[in-house]
């Protein structure tokens, strides 16, 4: 074999294989995880990076997983590199100022690969755990107002030294949660996932030779930012700005200015970070910004660190999307999404015929924690929902998907629920609430019954409670997403975001997620939309 070649079909071959070990970290994961939000849902991410933390490539799972990982290997490296990180290191975090990025319950496992010598890689995932102590059963509390009441803290700490473990940390994390044997489970799914494709990046050094690995990953950088560059020289330069006002009645702002060489992201003219878990750290608003710069640029092929080179996001320190000690980051997912959100519809009034009008908007996350009526078994539900997309100027928006920060993720079976939770689904259909009128409408939310067979516990967020889902080109808007506790004795109560609400055998808990946002006024030809 020809060690140290560029031959650009055995770099070909090494890029392959990179994207083949993030996809079986994924698979892994899946087979092997304690919780059903990792394994039926696929609440996870996994990529590779390069020595310095710039990514590589993902297998799959969310998008905003997917964008954390290179972000917490950089921040373990700029906090351990002045000291020895060494082949058999592991590291873990899950505080948003030490490279965590979303909250404490979504933890990150991160791996350095050496080949003769060199630290040529790392393998990362994420993972949401069902609960990591705090306030509240599920760790999601919404009266949190500071993030050391949210849970347990690794502030990027080792979790395995040269090959062994710390145990005494394993121990700490295990008597935080309320569910140490699920922690422990998924925890040590996760370093299996890392280990496994660790032995597959070094597989790949070792047969080609670390020149030609590095010389592989570089490639990718190179084709990746040309594929940026490509999709900006496509787009209309200009500068556009929008303000929309949220269901807590802040404003929220932004600013984007498109070049043939650069996308410019103004987040700084926003509020300031809140003693409430509704905030992201700057990390987390430069994801939302990645997400739809790629969305825009080059939405059909991989992403790795050369794809988001042109990418330039500007943040206010101790604002909303730049939260600083102590804030807390429980419900980061909405604050996220409604950025996320927020971009999209900006650039879908300025290129309405290449994105599809808004969404549901939210996470919908929804925790409910309790012992299983049959066995007495401690368990957390946590439950993202789904809801309707947007239309778009060929089509009518799709019914009951995950949200746009969701990707290729799952619902829990109505089976599992009820089997490992001792919850019962009365009912999770297409919602009949009426669409409104467009040329395309949006695609239909989805209405879910939850009916806890034991005293249990409730926690959820929901956005687009009072702001409706926006239409485009003239569309109607999809409306609200609502949850309502209906008690056995008929009262009724209406939630957005909630903690601690007992409920009990003989309540109901009943989900409607909103439709999407209609395309372009009804009665209309596409060719007539004005663009």
């Amino acid at each position: 074999m020809n060690r140290d070649s560029d031959d650009p079909i055995t770099l070909t071959v090494i890029q392959a294989g990179l994207s083949a070990a993030a996809d079986e970290m994924f698979s892994m994961l899946r087979k092997t995880a304690m919780s059903p939000i990792i394994y039926e849902v696929l609440d996870v991410g996994t990529g590779i990076t390069d020595g310095q933390g710039n990514l590589v490539g993902s297998g799959a799972g969310i998008p905003t997983f997917v964008g954390v990982l290179d972000k917490a290997v950089q921040r373990i490296i700029a906090l351990h590199e002045g000291s020895v990180i060494a082949e058999g290191d592991m590291f873990i975090t899950n505080d948003p100022n030490f490279g965590g990025v979303t909250h404490l319950n979504d933890i990150v496992i991160a791996m350095p690969v050496f080949a003769a010598g060199k630290r040529i890689a790392w393998t990362a995932c994420i993972a949401h755990w069902s609960d990591i102590g705090g306030m509240t059963p599920g760790s999601m509390s919404t009266k949190a107002s500071e993030l050391a009441q949210e849970g347990l803290r690794l502030p990027a700490v080792h979790l395995f030294r040269a090959g062994r473990p710390v145990n005494s940390l394993f121990d700490v994390i295990c008597a935080n949660s309320r569910l140490p044997d699920f922690a422990r489970g998924d925890l040590w799914s996760q370093i299996a996932a890392c280990r496994r494709a660790a032995e597959r990046v070094r597989q790949l050094a070792d047969s080609y030779g670390p020149g030609t690995f590095g010389r592989a990953v570089s490639a990718l950088f190179s084709a990746g930012e040309a594929r940026s560059l490509k999709g900006l020289g496509e787009l209309t330069p200009g500068r556009w700005e929008i303000s929309v006002e949220q269901d807590s009645g802040d404003l929220w702002s932004a600013a984007i200015t498109v070049t043939p060489q650069s996308f410019e992201v103004d987040l700084r003219n926003n509020p300031e970070q809140k003693a409430s878990p509704y905030n992201t750290s700057r990390d987390g608003a430069v994801i939302s910004a990645q997400m739809i710069f790629k969305a825009l640029t080059d939405p059909q092929r991989f992403a790795n660190a050369g794809s988001f080179r042109p990418l330039r996001v500007e943040t206010r320190p101790g604002s909303v999307f730049h939260a600083e000690e102590p804030a807390p980051h429980g419900y980061y997912f909405e604050t996220r999404i409604r950025l996320f959100d927020m971009l999209w519809r900006c650039l879908a009034d300025a290129f309405p015929q290449r994105l599809p009008a808004g969404h549901f908007g939210s996470i919908c996350g929804t925790v409910i924690a309790g012992r299983h009526p049959d066995s007495g078994r401690a368990y957390t539900m946590v439950e993202p929902q789904m809801g309707g997309w947007g239309a778009t100027a060929a089509r009518a928006g799709l019914d009951a998907m995950y949200s746009t920060s969701h990707g290729e993720t799952y619902n829990c079976p109505v089976e599992i629920c009820e089997a490992r939770y001792g919850i019962d689904v009365g009912w999770k259909r297409l919602s009949d609430r009426p669409r409104g009128k467009a040329l395309h409408p949006g695609g239909r939310g989805l209405s879910t019954c939850y009916r806890p067979r034991h005293a249990a516990i409730l926690a959820a967020g929901f956005s687009c409670g009072k702001h409706p889902v926006w239409g485009t080109a003239g569309g109607a808007e999809g409306g609200h997403n609502s949850l309502t506790v209906i008690r056995l004795n008929g009262d009724r109560e209406i939630h957005n975001f909630v903690s601690d609400c007992p409920v009990g055998p003989g309540d109901e808990i009943v989900i409607e997620t909103a439709n999407g946002g209609g395309w372009g006024p009804a009665g209309r030809e596409t060719g007539q939309i004005a663009t």
